[in-house]
């Protein structure tokens, strides 16, 4: 006969107010405002806005005159597009910050499984994001421009505007982050029982498609970047489909468990 306390539920008598729920959210929010500034304080320290500018130009300038420089056709472009890329810089440093905000905001309606499974997926998840930057920083961008410089008639100074390299990088880190992201994905479907492990296997083929279908779509028209994009979606596709398994082993409710195993 089972305890009377194992079906009681543990968030039974914790409802809040929805006035009490818009003052966490702003709380929460203010918070990771706080976080960015601070980000954005120590960023404007060192290295600073030019400091950034030199790094991310890195790829560009490597496939460029050795004398030549990105040149700056706005007015305010050499003020704004620093300013712009110290903002972008500070958020993808404190972005974990921001998805403990988020988690510390829907903690309260989680079970105590469920929280164990959400830790390690925003975790997961910021350094997905971080990695697909960095393969963009380091290898998508040099062997884009390789590509495209290829084309370059030699009548023709390849000096290419800092506004819209930084736009169009941003683009890409924006892309790649996000594409990143299809394990998270994958495992939250599973978890929500929106999809199985089943279904997930026969759409595979499907998906491939999907994947390079969006990696022409996001990425500039060159081959290089959409095979560096549509490639590690499907491995991580497959990477998506193994987590799953293991997170619905790892996250199942103590009950549940239980249940299984008397089964056996």
């Amino acid at each position: 006969m089972s305890d009377p306390k194992d079906s009681t539920d543990e968030l039974a008598g914790s409802e809040q107010p929805f006035v009490q729920h818009l003052m966490e959210l702003r709380d929460r929010l203010l918070y990771g405002v706080v976080g960015l500034a601070i980000c954005m304080a120590l960023l404007a320290f060192w290295p600073g806005p030019s400091g950034l500018i030199d790094l991310i130009a890195v790829p560009i300038r490597a496939h460029m005159p050795p004398d030549a420089k990105l040149i700056a056709v706005g007015v305010f472009s050499p003020f704004f597009v620093p300013i712009k890329v110290l903002a972008m810089a500070a958020l993808l440093l404190s972005l974990p910050w921001w998805m403990y905000q988020v988690w510390a905001f829907v903690a309260p309606g989680l079970y105590s499984h469920e929280k164990r499974f959400a830790i390690p997926l925003i975790l997961l998840g910021s350094l997905l994001a971080y990695v697909g930057i960095a393969f963009v920083q380091f290898f998508v961008l040099d062997k884009m421009f390789g590509f495209i410089q290829q084309f370059t008639p030699d009548s023709v100074a390849a000096t290419p505007d800092i506004a819209s390299y930084v736009e169009a990088i941003l683009s890409l880190y924006l892309a790649f982050g996000l594409a990143f992201q299809v394990p998270i994905v994958v495992v939250l479907l599973v978890k929500m029982n929106m999809v199985t492990v089943k279904q997930l296997r026969d759409f595979r083929g499907y998906f491939i498609v999907v994947a390079f279908v969006i990696a022409a779509v996001v990425t500039p028209p060159d081959v290089i970047s959409q095979l560096a994009l549509a490639i590690p979606m499907c491995l991580l596709y497959e990477l998506g489909i193994f987590g799953s398994q293991w997170f619905i082993k790892q996250s199942a409710r103590p009950s549940d468990a239980a249940a299984e195993d008397s089964a056996k």
